[in-house]
């Protein structure tokens, strides 16, 4: 930032929005739902597996003697605490004995030896936000014997009869009262349900709105000022047409696989480096990230792009290309946040454990992952069930590079090595003194040679099967070095209907389980992909859980469309794009999201869609709007992330986050998603936390959100190139002045003419400014333009799609 950049002082930041740019005042509040959802998935997975496996032996209710009368098994016993008081203070981890204890300060938890710092942050983390605990009820843990734990309350084929469970049906469209209403199957679904609850669907959104919404669900960009008007005028002349082709060429577009991409990284929780407390890097993720993006361009069929994800290495293919595709797409197995494993027996499960829920989570909405240690709380999910799908991970070997002896002692593995036109073979390893090291033999401090490829050798993280695939016994208390009995490589009984694949003796399973969750008869897979669609082009599921389909989700609002839609989903041959151009072809996702008192008294959670649903947008879409409304905006696709020029290293040694997020004006999708380390324009917007499977992000309102709009860097240089864009903008009678170049700026960031009264509020503006700014800088005017098109960014209106 310059030193004449013009920086909203509080006075100056409420007048300019007081112009009233936008009409809308209303602010979203922090969606807690979806906050405690996240909040509980990271008890889940981080939390409550140490509390069970070095904590319940002395302080569970099934202890032998609990020792200093604390309980640790449920949230009730952490808060009540032992003889020396409470163990957590929510929020305040300074103040908490638990961590006091972890950390060693005052008692030593647990007695034989400290954890690693990286769980004790983990630790340390959950208490500040909060401690959630879903735990309600003392946790049973079964006796370290040598037998499997038995499964006395589960019992699989009752839980078979819960909604999710069952069979996918193939419903036909309600009758409605008013039949001139749908357009399409879909509204017929909607309507039946509005007419049940006595409510009455908004009208159409006009062609401004309608653009805006389909530009930014289908591209995440806002359109030109020149679409906006050619799409007015052929809405006019005949809707449906124009309509229909806008969608084609926007489904058709590059854009649509960055935008839709993006949503399928935060399922996948990508990220370029390991995270925790020993952050490494992953120089070679982004490979992952472009193979997303194409599989959504290319309209790759989703249960093949499953398939691919969970099993490509396994894959018959044609070409060097798909071979390379089919390697890369593995890395949605790899690319998760690796634990510290020094003094960590149980790293090779935790890596499994992070598999595990990654693939139950994004392809099945339900939370496996909570059976390693015990019987699934909530549903029909034994651990033995757990193991089965544990045998196929452990016969399978995860490929993360030499990073590894970055992260705690973790061993460095291979890596998939690509196949380039002048190498179609893949390339061997070469050893250090292969590549002309003399003298003596480098290596780490065992004598062993962290091997090395030729420079320039194509690499992808990813998985592959192990030389002998073999199942794996019950880890009692999630604890490998207490083993139970060997579980038969399989799947979760309570989703499978018919007969399940066969399991290749020879392989790991992971074809077969990519076969089994993609066929035609799971109930969940095409149910699930079809309600995340849902959600991101209505702001909500029809299951309102996208990540949880089980019995803690919540229940579909509209149980028959989604049967229909997943039924059609499937019949389409798994297409992205066809699916969801029938959805925004639909009359229900086009219609207005204007304010009704009387349904808003009936339904205040637009649960039955009576209006489409006003939402703000994410943090990809509005730094990326930012820069397009400034002009700034590169379109041209990424090239590799600046951590494949940089390598393998620790983020904490030189690689530090400020030196690594320069400015690029690309899109947000291509930069580097550093964990515990992202670019601050996201974070501040709620961007998915990269550690965990998320379906559905938060949305808060903070105040950091309303400094950075005043302050950043970043928001005053967009200002000052939107300023400088307006300002050189001639209309072609070639006599612009302030009113015309308001409109324009208008056009640009809202897609709409200012108001007279918004016209000359700004006018006024623009002359109050350039007086203030007269004495601090010679070049007034542009800064005032600049406070301006700061103003407008600002707006409701600018960062909310109705």
């Amino acid at each position: 930032m310059t030193a004449n950049s013009f920086i909203f002082r509080p006075g100056q930041f409420l007048v300019a929005l007081a112009i009233g740019l936008s009409a809308s005042q209303a602010v979203i509040s922090a969606q807690e739902s979806k906050a405690n959802r996240q909040a509980v998935a990271f008890f889940e997975k981080k939390i409550r597996p140490v509390l069970v496996q070095h904590c319940y032996e002395c302080h569970s209710a099934t202890a032998k003697k609990v020792q200093g009368g604390l309980l640790l098994d449920s949230r009730e016993g952490l808060l009540r605490g032992g003889e020396s008081g409470p163990s957590i203070v929510p929020g305040k981890p300074q103040q908490s004995l638990l961590i006091q204890a972890l950390k060693f300060e005052s008692f030593e938890m647990p007695p034989k030896r400290q954890l690693p710092d990286g769980v004790i942050n983990d630790f340390v983390k959950w208490v500040q936000q909060g401690a959630v605990d879903p735990r309600v009820a003392t946790t049973v843990v079964q006796a370290a014997d040598s037998q499997p734990p038995a499964p006395p309350g589960i019992n699989v084929e009752e839980g078979k009869k819960f909604w999710a469970f069952q069979s996918i049906t193939k419903p036909e469209p309600p009758k409605v009262k008013e039949s001139n209403w749908s357009r399409t199957e879909i509204d017929r679904f909607v309507l039946a349900s509005l007419e049940e609850h006595k409510l009455t669907p908004a009208a159409d959104a006009d062609p401004r709105t309608l653009i805006r919404r389909l530009y930014y669900d289908l591209t995440g960009l806002p359109p030109t000022p020149e679409e906006t008007v050619t799409f007015a005028q052929s809405y006019a002349a005949d809707r449906q047409a124009s309509v229909e082709a806008l969608v084609d060429s926007l489904l058709a577009s590059r854009q649509f696989g960055e935008r839709w991409g993006r949503h399928w990284l935060d399922v996948a929780r990508y990220g370029e480096s390991n995270g925790n407390v020993r952050n490494s890097t992953f120089p070679y993720a982004w490979r992952y990230r472009d193979y997303v993006i194409a599989a959504f361009n290319a309209d790759k069929p989703y249960d093949r792009f499953l398939t691919e994800q969970i099993a490509g290495d396994l894959l018959q293919t044609d070409s060097q290309e798909e071979r390379n595709a089919n390697l890369t797409a593995t890395g949605f197995l790899a690319l998760g946040s690796k634990p510290n494993a020094q003094g960590n027996p149980n790293f090779q499960m935790d890596v499994v454990a992070d598999q595990i829920e990654t693939v139950t989570t994004a392809a099945m909405a339900l939370t496996v992952a909570c059976a390693r240690c015990h019987d699934h709380k909530y549903d029909p999910i034994p651990t033995r069930d757990y193991y089965a799908l544990a045998g196929i991970f452990t016969s399978s070997e995860t490929l993360y590079g030499a990073g590894g002896n970055n992260m705690g002692g973790a061993p460095p593995t291979d890596l998939h090595v690509l196949a380039t036109k002048d190498s179609p073979a893949p390339l061997p390893v070469v050893q250090p003194e292969e590549a002309g090291t003399k003298g003596k033999k480098k290596g780490n401090a065992k004598g062993k040679a962290a091997p090395k490829y030729p420079a320039g050798t194509p690499l992808a993280m990813g998985v592959r099967d192990r030389t002998t695939p073999a199942d794996c016994k019950i880890n009692l208390r999630g604890e490998l070095r207490q083993l139970g009995a060997a579980v038969p490589r399989g799947f979760i009984q309570v989703c499978t209907i018919g007969e399940p694949p066969a399991l290749d003796a020879e392989q790991s399973g992971r074809l077969q389980l990519a076969q089994w969750i993609t066929a035609p008869q799971h109930p969940l897979t095409a149910r699930v992909a079809v309600n995340r669609i849902w959600h991101h082009l209505f702001g909500q599921g029809i299951v309102r859980t996208p990540d949880n389909f089980g019995l803690h989700g919540e229940p579909p609002t509209h149980p028959e469309l989604l049967d229909y839609l997943a039924t059609k989903f499937v019949a389409d041959g798994w297409s992205f794009k066809k699916f969801i151009r029938s959805v925004v072809l639909s009359r229900v996702y086009q219609m207005s999201s204007e304010f009704d008192a009387s349904s808003f008294t009936a339904d205040p959670d637009n649960l039955y869609l009576w209006r489409h649903q006003r939402r703000r947008l994410d943090a990809e879409s509005f730094r990326d709007s930012a820069l397009a409304v400034s002009g700034q905006l590169d379109r041209s696709p990424g090239e590799g992330s600046v951590l494949a020029r940089l390598g393998e290293a620790l983020i904490q040694d030189k690689l530090t986050p400020d030196k690594i997020h320069q400015p690029s004006n690309r899109r947000s999708i291509y930069l580097c998603i550093l964990r515990n380390g992202e670019p601050e324009e996201l974070t501040v917007f709620d961007l998915a936390d990269p550690s965990l499977v998320v379906g559905a992000r938060n949305v808060t309102t903070v105040p950091a959100q309303g400094l950075f709009l005043m302050n950043s860097p970043f928001m005053v240089q967009q200002a000052e190139r939107f300023a400088e864009r307006v300002l050189a903008w001639q209309n072609p009678q070639g006599n612009a002045n302030d009113a015309n170049r308001i409109g324009l700026a208008y056009q640009l960031a809202l897609q709409r003419e200012p108001t007279s009264a918004e016209l000359k509020r700004a006018e006024a503006f623009l002359r109050s400014a350039q007086v203030e700014l007269y004495a601090t800088t010679p070049d007034q005017r542009r800064r005032a333009w600049s406070a301006l098109g700061q103003s407008l960014y600002s707006t409701n209106e600018f960062r909310h799609i109705d």
